[in-house]
């Protein structure tokens, strides 16, 4: 499920995981792939620079309604937009134990490519950091924020891994940014 996190552009922004059948995150109206997105912590890992500059590719969905409505979805009552068309593919479980995190999520890939391509256009969206703060599709934060970004795709977000049990691309993540050069990831602590 995603979490607000606190930026210094547009007040609370929503990220992370929504729906438990896929590794597809959110960041308010841009959606990427765990894999690319700890692909491209990876690569910003093996930079040393003052200043950092990338892109990730994403989706971006423009109009409000295409995006969905995440707890009308969960709860079975509401079904819109591209949210919506996961939750009746992939529906909220009903036994709260199976509320966590698939660690196979990457296998509904393919899937989750077609629905949102109904919905969104694929591009670029910039990043850019300084030891001060990072900007990720034009949302701003601080480098703390931006590693709790991190964290959160660690853990599995909230509910977490299913047995916490982490795919293989989030463990190679975690070991890049652990040996990174980079003053972005000098201050994660993966125990939070």
């Amino acid at each position: 499920m995603p979490l607000a996190f606190e930026s210094t552009t547009h007040g609370t922004f929503a990220f992370g995981f929504f729906n438990i059948r896929s590794d597809m995150l959110l960041l308010e109206n841009r959606f990427f792939f765990a894999t690319d997105f700890c692909a491209f912590l990876i690569e910003l890992a093996a930079r040393d620079e003052e200043a950092v500059e990338a892109t990730l590719t994403a989706w971006t969905i423009d109009r409000p309604e295409d995006v969905g409505d995440l707890m009308g979805a969960i709860h079975g009552r509401r079904f819109t937009g591209f949210i919506g068309e996961t939750y009746r593919c992939y529906p909220f479980p009903s036994a709260p134990e199976e509320f966590r995190q698939s660690p196979e999520g990457d296998a509904t890939q393919a899937e989750f490519s077609e629905m949102i391509g109904r919905y969104a256009r694929r591009g670029p969206i910039p990043f850019a950091a300084s030891r001060s703060r990072a900007a990720m599709g034009g949302v701003e934060m601080s480098l703390e924020v931006f590693c709790e970004l991190v964290r959160y795709v660690w853990r599995g977000g909230y509910p977490r891994w299913r047995a916490e049990v982490r795919p293989l691309y989030v463990v190679a993540m975690k070991r890049s940014l652990e040996e990174s050069p980079s003053f972005l990831f000098a201050g994660i602590d993966w125990e939070v």
